[in-house]
């Protein structure tokens, strides 16, 4: 998961044209597209909308110039969360439906019902479409650049301030936690060799995350008393430079915003 950390960062200092796309509008495309395939109400519709959306997603992954490996590898990563939930649909009576239809009966009195496994597709749509743009976003965004677009955008001092520490942060802890790995291998000690008794093997990773733990707390302590000593106070807040938008990037946000709520618009009304 680490590795991956730094994965998605590199990715990030990619040179297309969506990679030098200001942050604000990939990040209310996001949105965007995120609140409109969410906000249509479950029906087969989500089919066409969330196809429509889609074919945005290749468009524009496409343009990044990132491998597709990039995309189904982090999908993957993702998507057993959203299958459990989906998966777990089949065998429910949600509220949307008023009849059901039983296709199958399992064991212990489970039953799986048509119209429960067409609400499961539908939930699967939005969940893949949504981790798409999410995916788009993360991969060719660097994460200080997101903090600064949503302070553009209005998000509150607080959050960004917080927010962007967490960021600068996270890779000193995941450098922190590199350094004890390197040395546990040194040691020849691995936590997945079915080798050495379990009892044992779970004492040292109880041993290792509590380190870490304490590491932080002591490397947190250290970064607040040299904040003091700067200055920082309880109105300080990150630096965010004004970024005006040039035209082709206007333009781009007026085409894909208004690809999106036109496609929600007419999937929503047409009959």
């Amino acid at each position: 998961m680490i590795d991956d950390l730094y994965s998605i960062e590199k990715s990030a200092y990619g040179t297309s044209i969506i990679h030098r796309l200001d942050a604000r509008i990939k990040l209310l495309l996001t949105l965007v597209a995120i609140v409109a395939i969410v906000a249509l109400p479950y029906s087969t519709k989500v089919y066409t909308l969330g196809a429509a959306f889609f074919v945005l997603f290749l468009i524009l992954w496409a343009a990044s110039r990132l491998s597709p490996l990039v995309y189904f590898r982090r999908l993957v990563f993702i998507l057993p969360f959203g299958i459990f939930l989906v998966g777990f649909q089949a065998f429910v009576k949600n509220p949307y439906y008023e009849t059901f239809h039983t296709v199958a009966t399992l064991p212990f009195g489970l039953e799986v019902y048509a119209e429960s496994l067409e609400f499961a597709s539908i939930l699967l749509v939005k969940f893949i479409v949504s981790i798409s743009f999410i995916i788009l976003l993360s991969s060719t965004t660097k994460m200080q650049e997101m903090i600064e677009a949503a302070g553009r955008l209005g998000l509150p001092l607080e959050f960004t301030l917080t927010l962007g520490m967490m960021v600068r942060y996270i890779f000193v802890f995941a450098e922190m936690f590199g350094r004890i790995r390197t040395a546990m291998s040194t040691r020849c000690f691995d936590p997945l060799d079915r080798r050495l008794p379990y009892r044992y093997r779970l004492h040292q990773v109880g041993y290792t995350v509590g380190t870490i733990f304490i590491r932080s707390y002591e490397q947190g302590e250290r970064t607040y008393t040299s904040m003091l000593c700067r200055g920082y106070g309880g109105k300080s807040g990150l630096y965010i430079r004004k970024k005006p938008l040039n035209t082709g990037e206007m333009v781009f946000a007026a085409t894909t915003l208004g690809f999106i709520v036109l496609s929600t618009i007419l999937v929503y009304l047409h009959p």
